[in-house]
């Protein structure tokens, strides 16, 4: 079964018309047409739409057609990957007057997400 067969059945299942299930995702209708022909191949943004307005729908299944179940378990160290050592910030006192320019997390797998303040 060919994903965008999958799609149909998700649309089917819901009993949903083409339409509206393009408006639910928030996708052009066209976009879903083209998908749904076989023309186009559904994109990264495009499933991950589906995956967040239809939570019951599993994605692995829908990328490849087959359910997995069961928890990721991150098999790579560190030294397999070549990353570098992650290193212990360094603590530094901070006066009571100082303000707070960003908040960097920075994460084993390498990614990082930067914080702002929030204006009060």
């Amino acid at each position: 079964m060919l994903i965008n067969d999958r799609i149909r059945l998700i649309i089917k299942a819901n009993s949903l018309t083409s339409s509206e299930f393009a408006d639910h995702i928030g996708v052009k209708r066209s976009n879903l047409s083209h998908v749904l022909s076989g023309r186009n191949k559904p994109g990264l943004e495009f499933l991950s739409k589906i995956i967040e307005s239809f939570p019951n729908v599993n994605a692995s299944w829908l990328l490849t057609g087959v359910q997995r179940t069961g928890e990721f378990q991150e098999e790579v160290s560190n030294q397999e990957i070549n990353t570098p050592p992650i290193r212990e910030a360094s603590s530094k006192s901070i006066e009571s007057n100082s303000e707070i320019e960003k908040i960097v997390v920075f994460y084993k797998d390498g990614t990082f997400s930067s914080h702002l303040p929030t204006a009060q």
